[in-house]
């Protein structure tokens, strides 16, 4: 065999780079051009690799260093804190979005960002609009009595809480019967659907049509002791309205202004299956109510403390308290008594022992005209009243003081 020709060996390795590297059998610049477009293909592939996780979390909040408080407004830490407690403790607590959560969720926190993130802006700024007809959907619970403040303000806040629950005690120049704050606003004006007072100081200044000009929270106060104390109105500024406005003020911090809040005022009472019916008050007075607030409305006492309220009489609230109104009266019985057993009495028959407690005398409107049909024409025509209505043969309004 002769040996292997020296320039065999180099055209066979020739041969086999051509598979790789091209061959001479192709020019230079062909070689320089596919080399070039072959760069060019994995340049754009690289790009497109790094781009694609910017464009997937350009919009999450944790990558870009957004403010912890500003993730209120994006998806469901928005749910989240709109259902959240209101007082202070509770909401650093449970907050979805506290500072500890933006700087510590790390990659769980982003995927989660991103899998809650809203369809759109417009998503966003619904979840986070205020409810509808400036009603809240948020409850609300008061500060607890243990957290008066100390100092100067919180002596103030407790002379307020005193006139609240001893009304003809510690404002006992302005009040002309037996009852006090806590009679129609209970559990210290705290109970929700009782007009607690954490429910209105949020609502004031407001247009009333009552009044038919705006009311401060001063000026709805002072209403209270004309129709609801049968008194006479405290001087703006003084010591009283001051203290029970602090009392109102703190009792509502943290609540939002503006809002009317689950259980503020009375609950709307659905008008009933039957006309509301004096008779059938009467019963239901007499088996639920009469124990309590006495067999002739005059409420009950041990020795000089009134223990319940009169419902009707000399010591009671006047023509013009709001409690006057067959509903109004029937929305705070049916939500709330018997004491201790709210909800109890079905609809009807608070609308109808509403009918009978305010179809009996008490003390006459202090927007007396003069006339009994002028002041029902101008005070109580088709507010629910029974004020210038004959029962029983017996005008209502005309024989009292």
């Amino acid at each position: 065999m002769n040996p292997p020709n020296p320039s065999d060996a180099g055209r066979a390795a020739v041969g086999t780079n051509a598979i790789t590297s091209g061959s001479d059998d192709f020019p230079w610049w062909l070689k320089f051009i596919a080399i070039m477009f072959t760069g060019a293909i994995f340049a754009v592939l690289f790009r497109a690799a790094v781009a694609i996780p910017d464009a997937l979390t350009a919009n999450d909040p944790f990558r870009q260093g957004t403010p912890a408080s500003a993730l209120v407004n994006s998806g469901a830490p928005a749910a989240a804190a709109s259902a959240a407690p209101t007082d202070a403790a509770a909401t650093g607590a449970a907050s979805p979005v506290s500072a500890s959560a933006a700087t510590a969720g790390g990659s769980a926190g982003n995927a989660a960002s991103a899998a809650a993130a809203p369809a759109s802006g417009a998503a966003t700024t619904a979840a986070a609009a205020p409810a509808p007809n400036g009603v809240s959907k948020v409850a609300f619970k008061p500060p607890a009595d243990d957290t008066l403040p100390d100092g100067p303000m919180g002596d103030v806040i407790r002379r307020g809480q005193q006139i609240f629950l001893h009304t003809g005690t510690y404002a006992k120049a302005y009040v002309g019967n037996s009852l006090n704050c806590v009679n129609c606003h209970l559990d210290a004006g705290r109970l929700a659907k009782s007009a607690p007072m954490w429910g209105a100081y949020g609502l004031y200044p407001a247009y009333r049509a009552k009044t038919q000009h705006v009311d401060s929270f001063e000026d709805r106060l002072r209403g209270c002791f004309e129709y609801s104390m049968n008194g006479k109105a405290p001087p703006y500024g003084g010591e009283v309205l001051g203290a029970l406005q602090a009392y109102a003020y703190w009792m509502a911090k943290g609540a939002p202004a503006g809002e009317k809040l689950p259980g503020a005022g009375y609950q709307a009472l659905p008008k009933p299956a039957q006309p509301p019916d004096y008779q059938r008050g009467l019963a239901v007075y007499s088996a639920q109510c009469a124990l309590c607030h006495g067999a002739n409305g005059e409420g009950t006492r041990s020795g000089d403390t009134q223990v319940f309220p009169p419902l009707w009489g000399a010591q009671s609230y006047n023509w013009g308290a709001g409690m006057a109104s067959v509903k109004n009266a029937a929305a705070f019985i049916q939500a709330n008594m018997p004491l201790s057993r709210g909800g109890s009495l079905s609809e009807q028959e608070a609308w109808d022992v509403s009918q009978y407690i305010d179809s009996q005398d008490r003390p006459q409107d202090p927007r007396f005209t003069g006339s009994v049909e002028a002041t029902r024409k101008q005070f109580h025509d088709g507010d629910g009243s029974m004020y210038g209505q004959t029962v029983n043969g017996k005008l209502l309004g005309r024989n009292t003081r």
